[in-house]
């Protein structure tokens, strides 16, 4: 993987949630790691990659962990 970085919009679009969830998630802490640049939030692709996999369940009865 690269440390390709994508704005808190294209990652909106491309796991297809709302930035305000995005937000949501930073404030929780429950979202992808992010880099804070400036005032910006920027997520790399790896990390979104490992918070993806972190996250697969095979059965919507599977506790979070």
């Amino acid at each position: 993987m690269d440390n390709h970085l994508l704005t808190q919009k294209h990652l909106s679009n491309l796991i297809n949630v709302s930035e305000r969830t995005l937000e949501r998630w930073r404030v929780e802490g429950s979202g992808p790691v992010f880099v804070k640049a400036g005032r910006k939030c920027l997520y790399r692709v790896e990390d979104i990659n490992a918070w993806l996999e972190a996250n697969r369940r095979a059965s919507t009865s599977e506790a979070s962990v």
